[in-house]
């Protein structure tokens, strides 16, 4: 790595932030803040509330459901993760 020193090592793709990220996360709900202040993963607020918005859908809008969807995706995440270091 050069340059910037990172706190995460990844091998999962990285995508420069558009706009401001603090004011996307404030207009979140604020269970998927709650969510988000836990994760394991540096979601962006954009790509966080589109899965939020799909996981609510699929929980027919139960939110403990919903957040339960949110985890088993981190964890689908994590676990790519590592097959791909």
């Amino acid at each position: 790595m050069t340059g910037k020193k990172r706190n995460l090592r990844s091998g999962l793709k990285q995508r420069r932030r558009q706009g401001n990220p603090m004011a996307a996360f404030d207009q979140l709900p604020p269970p998927l803040r709650a969510w988000l202040a836990h994760a394991a993963l540096p979601w962006s607020p954009r790509s966080a509330h589109r899965l939020w918005c799909r996981a609510l859908q699929r929980c027919e809008g139960d939110v403990a459901q919903a957040v339960s969807h949110l985890s088993q995706a981190e964890r689908r995440m994590l676990a790519q993760d590592r097959l791909t270091q």
